[in-house]
């Protein structure tokens, strides 16, 4: 079985490697046909031709454990929601809206499929089960820096706050993320003499998703941009040098510049970004959740 699978998955790597490239023109043409005329040839073409991102996309999600097949065919569902939803009027590539609807598709599939998270996610379970313990360990070192020692409720109080979302769902997502840990030489279940080590990604870029990130990062920063026209000058300054900056502020550094508390920072912080995200919704066309956290 575990053969067939991998034969399938090698199949659809081929398939979708072997697609045309579409240049600019062409894809907007195609675009333009689908959602104006609902012509289900261009929708095909449109699609067969980015299934490479999609199948280069599902394989940064293959360290969670699910099957790869699977997760290039929920890759291929992401893929034809943005299809359905892109307005190629907007002047934006259909690669760089599409990154982001795959990538939803396959984070709402490795939730659903991961042994500890069995409940429907929402948008703020989706951002802590993808950046707790990233975000955990970066107010841990900056605390850390500043001869802090931070308790398990302040820390789940900075996290909440970080990465924008309530408190309890923090404190939810941290319980059911704290079982331990496997050997990364433990064998799979049902899979002959496989390593967890095996199933790791690839961390070395290759030359189309480097060009394709590029475009994807220009994108994200003019949306950012657009974003950050929806705050104050105080709130400005806050996201610029707690978010955008190599080295970020601290609160404290922040307040004490402003003469404002900790908390308060935190909280100005916290109504920045929840401004960010109802502006990004209205540029992005939904796709909002994804950029501010990902």
């Amino acid at each position: 079985m575990m053969t067939d699978d991998a034969s399938g998955v090698r199949a659809l790597t081929r398939q979708a490697m072997k697609a045309e490239m579409l240049d600019a023109e062409t894809e907007l043409q195609l675009a333009r046909a689908w959602r104006h005329e609902g012509c289900e040839k261009s929708l095909h073409r449109l699609v067969n031709a980015y299934m490479r991102l999609a199948v280069s996309m599902a394989t940064k999600y293959r360290r969670y454990g699910a099957p790869m097949s699977d997760l290039i065919q929920e890759a291929g569902v992401g893929l034809m929601k943005a299809a359905e939803k892109f307005d190629p009027d907007r002047g934006v590539r259909f690669s760089t809206y599409a990154v982001w609807w795959i990538k939803a598709s396959i984070q709402d599939y490795v939730m659903r499929n991961w042994s500890m998270v069995r409940t429907g996610s929402t948008s703020s379970q989706k951002a802590l089960f993808f950046n707790l313990r990233r975000v955990r360990a970066k107010l841990e070192r900056e605390a850390g820096a500043n001869g802090e020692v931070l308790n398990g409720p302040e820390l789940r109080e900075m996290i909440a706050v970080e990465v924008g979302v309530p408190i309890r769902d923090v404190e939810m997502m941290d319980a059911r993320l704290a079982g331990s840990d496997f050997s990364l030489n433990a064998q799979q279940a049902g899979d002959e003499g496989r390593e967890w080590i095996e199933a790791l990604e690839d961390e070395t870029s290759q030359a189309d998703e480097t060009v394709s990130r590029s475009k994807d990062l220009d994108t994200a920063r003019v949306w950012l941009t657009d974003a950050m026209t929806s705050l104050n000058p105080r709130e400005r300054m806050i996201i610029v040098e707690r978010k955008l900056k190599d080295d970020p502020r601290t609160l404290e550094s922040l307040g004490t510049e402003l003469g404002l508390s900790k908390e308060r920072i935190r909280q100005l912080e916290a109504q920045a970004l929840k401004k960010m995200r109802k502006q990004l919704e209205q540029t992005t066309g939904g796709a909002a959740e994804l950029l501010v956290h990902a």
